[in-house]
């Protein structure tokens, strides 16, 4: 089995916990996840399997989020699974008062991520750290921020706000939450979370547990093919001997290729065979003889007729 599969994630697993149970109901050790989501979090979860885990960092890097911030709550893990360090009630707060804030939090801007966070400083993981009381300097990066939507907001005690965020990889949504709160001056931390888009796969055509189940024991089930997963690359087709020297290795000059689907600048590109087989991923670059194609990862068989 070779390809990928967009998981709901349910609330209360790791994506470790997903990833194991997708093994068990596959019958596949070779399984591997796109982004990591917390336990509490729900929604796209991106999962490869059989030599597709060697693809996961080729696929698109956006995501999206559904997020609810609560104000006047501030946590050690900057979301409702901390301990709570302050708790004022702030039933003043307005959204009129927010809304200024958020162009803020557009564009690239410096993030500090949360203590309890899996960025590693020492060779361990800050929430290892953080759990052993250990107080670390989290240092700062850039992260960008392509959008920020209010979907609606409530007043009250704590009021809380949900947003729509569409940013690039490396984001906190915590931290924003965090940041959020800190700059209104009332605290904030992140109520809940739902990804809804990773790595291509939107949550509208994600599948629980229970649907992949079903699909399984009607023999429905099919993974999403590889050159679906990585359509925003470049593709170029190759002969059945041209595509059985690439398998082996072979540099090939793009000058004996014919049909290229490419631009001459883009340097990873899906290659595949004549019958429309994805074969793997090829680099262009500039060899004595001219532009070449080299393997990268592949993924097809050499034994091509």
């Amino acid at each position: 089995m070779l390809g990928f599969l967009n998981l709901n994630k349910p609330a209360g697993l790791t994506s470790h916990d997903c990833v194991a149970k997708i093994r068990r109901q596959l019958k596949i050790k070779r399984v591997g996840h796109g982004g990591t989501l917390d336990p509490a979090a729900t929604g796209v979860l991106p999962i490869a399997v059989g030599s597709a885990t060697r693809l996961l960092s080729y696929l698109p890097q956006q995501k999206a989020y559904r997020a609810t911030v609560r104000f006047g709550v501030k946590t050690t893990t900057d979301d409702l699974e901390g301990e709570v360090i302050a708790k004022i009630a702030t039933p003043q707060l307005t959204l009129q008062e927010i809304l200024p804030l958020l162009p803020q939090f557009k564009g690239k801007i410096e993030q500090i991520p949360p203590q309890y966070s899996a960025i590693q400083r020492g060779g361990k993981r800050l929430y290892e750290l953080a759990r052993k009381g250990e107080k670390v300097e989290v240092p700062s990066r850039i992260v960008e921020i392509n959008g920020i939507e209010v979907l609606g907001f409530q007043g009250g005690e704590y009021p809380e706000l949900e947003l729509n965020i569409n940013c690039g990889p490396g984001t906190y949504i915590r931290a924003i939450a965090r940041d959020l709160g800190d700059i209104l001056g009332v605290g904030g931390t992140l109520a809940s979370l739902t990804r809804t888009l990773s790595c291509g796969f939107a949550i509208e055509n994600s599948l629980s547990f229970e649907e992949i189940a079903s699909q399984l024991k009607t023999g429905e089930f099919e993974p999403t093919p590889p050159a679906i997963a990585l359509k925003h690359l470049s593709k170029i087709t190759l002969s059945a001997e041209q595509s059985r020297r690439w398998c082996m290795g072979q540099r090939l000059s793009l000058k004996e290729i014919q049909a290229l689907e490419l631009e001459r600048d883009c340097q990873t590109i899906q290659v595949i065979d004549p019958k429309r087989i994805f074969l793997g991923l090829g680099n262009i670059i500039k060899g004595t003889e001219g532009l070449v194609l080299t393997p990268k990862i592949v993924i097809g068989s050499v034994g091509i007729n």
